[in-house]
């Protein structure tokens, strides 16, 4: 059995992408491979049967620093995120690893998927709740909505769906009124766990775009987790939406993405020293300090999307008396 040690350091929306590929790996090659990880994001391996702890000093052991070269051509090709890693390794070690899932590969523990999730443990009763995002990181800027948009989809839906507002500490992400607010109060193996007992997601292209996906839900729930993406035309559709997603996006319908995505950085220079503040890296059409295919994107039509999935009869708006309990933590933990 070949030894490997696979290693990547980005975002923990990429890492999610390498459990997909590792587990495609072994079911295309069952019992050929040892694997091990270096990554950033060691919570994000946690109770997976594809881990086996490696040593870096043994000389059988092969080290690979993986990329995904197969995103410079998402706008020509008919490829997904799941397939990048993979195509990578292919190259590499001269493999044909298939896609064994159209999502990436998260784990939970018996305790985890037995225990009360945060919003649980903070409001007294397990009710039905959302997840939604507000912002992101400084790097890429031309991904984020509106604040004051994201708060119109909140409030129409108040007495009726309970928001959770998570975002990691540092990052860009405003407050929301009538939220329960996780912003900073969870690491990412709560994060996990916290997408696990959700009913939903809004979000930005984002990491709980890709965890909406990849854990599963729980017995009882709807098969899929509904996720309304707000996405407009930054990244080709075919590259980031999953099955059973709103993936809410504006391709073809402005000249800068009119073939595909535009991959574009951020809307103006923030001066700090990062490249994406380079002219070629910048939004070229930008209204009400928003990219235009951003702009497009109404509160009414997230809305839209958010109430289609309340036709499945595994998902259900949260009972009045319920939220009546909720209100009142709310402005507690606020």
């Amino acid at each position: 059995m070949q030894k490997l040690i696979l290693s990547n350091f980005q975002a923990p929306g990429d890492i999610v992408m390498l459990t997909a590929a590792i587990r495609d790996l072994h079911i295309s090659y069952p019992k050929q491979f040892v694997t091990d990880v270096r990554t950033a994001c060691p919570q994000l391996w946690e109770n997976n049967p594809y881990i086996t702890r490696l040593d870096d000093k043994e000389i059988t052991t092969k080290k690979i620093l993986c990329h995904y070269p197969l995103i410079h051509k998402s706008n020509e090709l008919p490829y997904h995120f799941i397939h990048g890693f993979s195509d990578y390794l292919n190259k590499k070690l001269n493999l044909q690893i298939r896609p064994a899932a159209f999502k990436g590969d998260i784990h939970l523990s018996k305790e985890e998927e037995q225990g009360k999730s945060q919003v649980h443990e903070i409001a007294g009763i397990d009710i039905p709740f959302w997840i939604v995002v507000s912002g992101g990181k400084t790097d890429f800027t031309a991904k984020w909505w509106s604040s004051e948009r994201y708060q119109s989809v909140v409030d129409h839906f108040r007495g009726r769906i309970c928001f959770v507002q998570i975002g990691e500490k540092g990052h860009h992400h405003p407050p929301l009124n009538g939220v329960i607010d996780l912003r900073g109060k969870t690491n990412l193996r709560e994060l996990v766990k916290l997408v696990y007992h959700a009913q939903g997601v809004i979000t930005p292209v984002s990491l709980p775009m890709h965890l909406a996906a990849a854990v599963k839900t729980k017995a009882g729930a709807a098969k899929q987790r509904a996720c309304v993406v707000v996405a407009g035309g930054r990244e080709p559709v075919h590259w980031e939406e999953y099955p059973g997603h709103q993936f809410i996006h504006t391709i073809g319908a402005l000249s800068c993405c009119e073939t595909g995505g535009c991959w574009k950085s951020r809307v103006k220079p923030l001066y700090d020293g990062s490249g994406n503040d380079r002219p070629q890296s910048l939004c070229v059409d930008v209204v009400n300090n928003l990219p235009r295919c951003l702009d497009m994107i109404t509160p009414e039509e997230v809305i839209k999307r958010v109430e289609w999935y309340f036709n499945n009869k595994n998902v259900h708006f949260i009972n009045s008396q319920d939220f009546k309990s909720v209100q009142e933590i709310i402005f507690k933990v606020q």
